[in-house]
């Protein structure tokens, strides 16, 4: 099964470190919470700490949203586990709160389409609505780091749709009008600007 917005995320069961320990990690484990997903190539490496330090320094704000935030590389639980044990001065990412999944058998990145012919994944990020649906994915190439600040805008987005039944228009932030799906609703969003 193939990641694609409107269906269900593809579930999955791996070894994971959770807050220090070994755990067997489900993404049905977060039914009923909005789940921030992402891929990174390796521990280790370059812009992976800078994005893993971006999600955990803003854990309260995802946890605000009721979202989890789960990071995946094909890395081991034992190299996650050794990785976090580095200061953050050193490269390493001491510190974050958040499930690290160990994908060895590569099997989650080719589900979520990530997957490069070498063996590591792309950027990948999927936000997953409390049904368990992809709302949003975007890929980026390894070189080109994430904006944290869009994932939470965008996971308002998420909620403010399926509450009101009204669409965000382009760069809407939270208590910004937004408009219904309609023409009428585009010309009354249009004349307000």
């Amino acid at each position: 099964m193939t990641a694609f917005v409107t269906q269900p995320a593809p579930d999955f069961k791996a070894d994971a470190l959770v807050n220090g320990e070994f755990k067997t990690l489900s993404l049905s484990d977060y039914k009923g919470k909005k789940v921030v997903l992402f891929f990174y190539p390796l521990d280790f490496t370059f812009v992976c700490p800078t994005e893993i330090l971006a999600f955990s320094d803003a854990i309260k704000e995802f946890e605000a949203r009721d979202t989890q935030v789960i990071g995946v590389s094909v890395d081991s639980k034992f190299s996650h586990f050794a990785w976090t044990q580095m200061d953050r001065k050193e490269g390493g990412i001491k510190g974050i709160t958040f499930p690290l999944v160990a994908d060895l058998n590569k099997t989650i990145a080719a589900d979520y389409g990530v997957l490069l012919p070498v063996g590591i994944a792309l950027r990948g990020l999927f936000i997953i609505n409390k049904e368990g649906v992809l709302k949003h994915i975007t890929i980026n190439h390894n070189d080109l780091g994430r904006n944290v600040e869009e994932v939470l805008r965008l996971l308002d987005a998420v909620d403010f749709c399926e509450e009101h039944g009204e669409v965000c228009p382009a760069n809407w932030h939270k208590g910004e009008k937004a408009m219904k799906a309609t023409t009428a609703g585009l010309k009354e969003w249009a004349a307000s600007k």
